[in-house]
């Protein structure tokens, strides 16, 4: 007998990855330079050329058992020590090895941090616009996510709602930003205000909320836009990064679970998440690229195409009548369509070899999502697309 819950999960597979197929199978027949694809949030710029020598200099010159063999249950010691320095460097904290542990990406990270926290009929609460993932990537650890209904003004945190929905069995938040699908920063106003709202609801209920980080896109900020680092507002703040944006490394799965070196338990965390990786298989990140990546901690892929290309896009929307949060990093857009269900609209999108991402998925129905992460002379192009589109659908 098969289990039936992922049975069932086949009826609702991704609907980006669904669109992302449509689009690549569209590509075949008509040359996928001509489809418009802003479906998948797949990193577009090259790695560094320094961290591809890295890799050869490591393959050549290591020990082969010390670059394919399996690393410590909590990653390579050298290579936390590393992350935690650099941490320190950039965001003023106190981190040690103690209070990192080696992931296979930003997924492995926060199934490690939902199960350190959470248990069996538990509540995650999260805040729309969300990445759809956040749902089975909660269900099924047995907790429950909840989510809070969306601030579409700005794309900050509906702080009463989230207030409202905060209870008994609330044990966690899950925030994203910079955001995906919106592009949006979260303030230091709004990180603050939900750092306060956390603290005096753990104190009446009684128990602990903690809250959880997911910040792979920590380096793709825009100009004049400031971030501020969630650990510095919230001392129970479990930080779950990914390589995947920043170097440009999706492929290769590499990220890392950072607790805070103020919670008192964070220690002891640390060494939960080896015991966790034990009933979930996520441990033992690729020992090449933990070491690959510890040399290059500092440092990004050339990431300003995708302001570039955020720009084009925004300034254009705006001219043909969209309403549009203007992002300030990522490499994703979030705009309302032109009428009530956004689903139909990208369906009709679609005529014009334009594959977007329909918003009910994210929790936010009537929005959609672009992800432009391609290359800015196609978003040109794909600009003359979107007038034909408005226009010949919309009468704009």
């Amino acid at each position: 007998m098969l289990v039936q819950k992922y049975v069932d999960m086949l009826q609702g597979k991704s609907v980006i990855r669904t669109l992302s197929e449509f689009a690549a199978k569209r590509g075949k027949e008509i040359g996928y330079e001509n489809v418009f694809d802003y479906s998948l949030g797949n990193p577009s710029v090259p790695v560094p050329q320094e961290f591809t020598k890295t890799c050869i200099e490591l393959l050549t010159k290591e020990a082969p058992v010390k670059l394919h063999g399996y690393s410590q249950s909590l990653g390579i010691p050298d290579v936390r020590k590393k992350v935690a320095e650099s941490l320190n460097r950039r965001f003023g904290m106190a981190y040690t090895a103690d209070h990192i542990f080696m992931t296979s990406g930003a997924a492995g990270a926060l199934s490690h941090a939902f199960r350190l926290v959470a248990e069996e009929g538990d509540e995650i609460l999260t805040f729309a616009p969300f990445f759809p993932e956040y749902n089975p990537y909660v269900n099924l650890t047995g907790a429950v996510l909840k989510v809070v209904p969306p601030q579409t003004s700005d794309f900050q945190i509906n702080i009463e709602a989230f207030e409202a929905m905060v209870g008994e069995r609330t044990k966690a938040v899950l925030i994203n930003t910079p955001n995906n699908p919106s592009g949006i920063v979260y303030s230091g106003k709004t990180l603050k205000k939900l750092a306060g709202i956390l603290e005096r609801k753990s104190k009446e209920l009684g128990h602990r909320i903690y809250l959880i980080s997911d910040e792979p896109y920590r380096e793709i900020l825009f100009a004049g836009v400031e971030a501020t680092y969630v650990s510095k507002v919230y001392d129970y703040t479990i930080s779950c990064y990914s390589f995947s944006k920043s170097l440009s490394l999706p492929g290769e799965r590499i990220g890392y679970v950072a607790v805070n070196p103020a919670c008192p338990e964070s220690k002891t965390m640390i060494q939960m998440c080896g015991q966790i990786s034990r009933g979930i298989g996520h441990n033992c990140p690729a020992s090449l690229i933990q070491l690959a990546v510890a040399r290059h901690l500092d440092k990004t892929s050339d990431l300003s195409v995708y302001e570039t290309n955020a720009m084009l896009i925004y300034e254009e929307l705006v001219k043909l009548g969209f309403t549009c949060v203007k992002p300030g990093g990522t490499f994703y857009i979030f705009p309302k369509a032109l009428e009530e269900d956004a689903k139909i609209f990208c369906e009709k999108a679609m005529k014009y070899d334009l594959v977007m991402v329909p918003g009910d998925s994210f929790g936010c129905p009537g929005y959609f999502r672009m992800a432009y992460c391609i290359d800015t002379e196609k978003v040109e192009r794909s600009l003359e697309a979107f007038r034909r589109f408005v226009k010949e659908e919309y009468g704009r």
